[in-house]
């Protein structure tokens, strides 16, 4: 939740999630933008893909769920993590997550963690056409839990650039991600 901790509640789920981000795109006159959703993330800005698809350049999977061109609901993760009202990132999560985040950035990472609503994961997403004519791009990590080998054997439906990091690049591999998003992007570094 971050900065927005202060509005965490039991009703707090994947719609305001996918609002949020929509109100940033509308208060702030966004176009041809690429829009990054990291982890669970995924299904937020495929909803929001979804939603305004004309107005994006490229939506980009960080290490992110992925949903499929289907049109019934995905995306519920509740029964893996359980039905409490929020959880908390930890230590032993993090590590669970990939083991490269350490020393300060890990003291950092873990001073700024605030309760995560259980809704989020437990509110599936359901897409529309318009989410088929969306540009994706992809970024895996080797360390973030999931196994990339067996991810690459799907058909994907657009580029794709592995990243030798656990789940948390923008943390242990800042620039190699940035040069890697812009790549798929079709921009350059700067």
């Amino acid at each position: 939740m971050g900065e927005r901790v202060h509005l965490a509640s039991k009703d707090v789920g994947i719609e305001t999630a996918i609002q949020d981000v929509l109100n940033v795109i509308k208060y702030n006159d966004l176009d041809d933008f690429i829009l990054v959703g990291h982890s669970f993330a995924g299904k937020v800005v495929a909803a929001v893909a979804d939603c305004v698809p004309k107005k994006m350049r490229v939506l980009l999977y960080l290490d992110a769920f992925r949903p499929r061109k289907v049109r019934t609901p995905q995306g519920s993760f509740i029964d893996a993590i359980g039905a409490g009202l929020t959880i908390l990132l930890t230590g032993e999560i993090l590590d669970s997550t990939g083991k490269d985040v350490r020393g300060a950035d890990r003291e950092w990472m873990l001073s700024k963690a605030t309760p995560w609503p259980t809704k989020y994961a437990g509110d599936p997403v359901t897409l529309s056409e318009n989410f088929d004519s969306v540009k994706k791009a992809y970024i895996f990590c080797t360390g973030g839990g999931d196994n990339v080998e067996e991810i690459l054997k799907e058909k994907l439906d657009g580029p794709f650039r592995v990243i030798e990091s656990g789940h948390w690049p923008m943390i242990t591999k800042p620039d190699e991600l940035v040069e890697q998003m812009l790549s798929l992007a079709g921009g350059s570094v700067p």
